[in-house]
């Protein structure tokens, strides 16, 4: 078997079929890498990228195109032509899009090495590690008026979740309002408020996680946090039994994720902007996180396990951070279930058709679990049929930079 192409697929289709998502976004676009052979079989994986800036993948995956051409059989190891294009990239993929895009070349070569080894490739990345893992709805902003917000929670349940994750602050998309609060105590009683309220409705036994999405605050009238007022607000949430509290400082901030898991008994999370096991070294060594947060779909699957590693050499955990659609969230899955400290899986609920069209083959979900995928590869597909249902509209990226376009479609 020889590869003969590695070619880039670029789709848009819509958001969600979760209606409280759909308030501040109807599309979402994604990329695909197919790595072609001169057998039937296809290898398919999915970069981040492709959410954010998918017009720029296509050129990225061309750059490193010629060092798969030709390879056969036993030629065609993931860890080993990840390090090999990595090296060739090295002056400008260090970090940062070039080695998003490689994350996902390197899941299409491992789906295409567990499709030729017939095996899934969580057992490729070092073999199953978990039976099921419990996953969370990730439910993205906190509905306003509180009511929106319990009702999201309620389908969540109906749907079959355990758990859930929501933002900090507020959006009450009647009036198109965000919570604005300027000083820690406004913050503090704000976020005491929503946790009590759920706490009431919901009751204790559903698992609640939270985003402050400090890492990319881009609205002008919301204040990103600092330590003092992260720090307040965790430890005024303590009592509300919350499973982890994600990203609350900017992305980059070292000393103050290392201050704040030493002030709080809410377990510190983070990661999903760090792109490199180096950059998640300088988090580890430095007592940053207590659960790190790598994304299979933008840091690589084989790094996204030696990350893991790394943490639990401390006993620390790691859960996945996912919101790529169907293919990137199974390299998610996989990268998982090769990974004994794995808290909690994130997943997009009530998903949109680039999530359940692709991942049907392998994506077993049940009670609010994740079950291995059984099926050789990483169990997506990506037939011509989806392409020319969803095809690519330029400007679909989150954030994108296309004139007279909304941030938010």
């Amino acid at each position: 078997m020889k590869i003969t192409d590695v070619k880039t697929v670029l789709l848009t289709g819509p958001l969600t079929n979760d209606p409280s998502l759909l308030v501040f976004r109807k599309l979402r676009s994604a990329a695909f890498i197919e790595i072609h052979t001169d057998t039937e079989l296809i290898g398919i994986g999915e970069t981040y990228t492709g959410y954010h800036a998918p017009e720029i993948v296509p050129e990225i995956v061309e750059f490193f195109k010629p060092v798969l051409l030709g390879l056969q059989d036993d030629d065609i190891q993931p860890r080993r032509l990840w390090d090999r294009m990595y090296h060739c990239a090295n002056f400008w993929a260090r970090s940062g899009i070039g080695v998003n895009v490689l994350a996902g070349i390197e899941g299409a070569l491992w789906d295409l090495r567990g499709k030729m080894d017939k095996q899934p490739v969580y057992q490729l990345l070092g073999g199953r590690r978990h039976d099921k893992l419990l996953s969370y709805a990730t439910g993205s902003i906190a509905n306003y008026p509180w009511s929106g917000l319990i009702q999201k929670i309620e389908r969540y349940q109906k749907a079959g979740f355990r758990a859930a994750k929501f933002a900090a602050g507020w959006y009450d998309a009647a009036n198109k309002k965000v919570f604005t609060g300027r000083t820690p105590q406004a913050w503090v009683e704000m976020e005491c408020e929503k946790l009590q309220t759920i706490r009431q409705q919901i009751g204790k036994d559903f698992i609640i996680c939270m985003d402050g999405h400090m890492g990319n605050v881009h609205d002008e009238r919301i204040t990103g946090w600092d330590v003092g007022i992260a720090k307040a607000v965790l430890r005024a949430l303590e009592p509300y039994d919350i499973f982890f509290f994600e990203e609350p400082l900017n992305y980059n901030d070292l000393d103050g994720y290392a201050e704040l898991c030493r002030n709080t008994a809410i377990p510190v999370a983070g990661g999903e902007n760090l792109a490199t096991r180096e950059e998640f070294w300088q988090f580890a060594k430095a007592g940053a996180f207590d659960i790190a947060q790598p994304d299979a779909s933008y840091i690589g699957m084989g790094a996204f396990v030696d990350v893991a590693h790394m943490f639990a050499q401390q006993n620390k955990r790691v859960a996945t951070h996912s919101w790529s659609s169907g293919a990137g969230t199974m390299e998610n899955i996989h990268a998982a279930f090769a990974t004994p400290n794995v808290a909690i899986l994130e997943l997009a609920p009530l998903a949109g058709p680039l999530h359940t069209e692709i991942y049907a083959p392998g994506y077993r979900f049940k009670d609010g679990y994740i079950l291995p995928p059984n099926v050789p590869g990483l169990g997506v597909r990506l037939t011509d049929d989806i392409k020319n249902k969803y095809p690519f509209v330029r400007g679909s990226g989150e954030w994108n930079a296309v004139p007279g376009k909304s941030n938010f479609m």
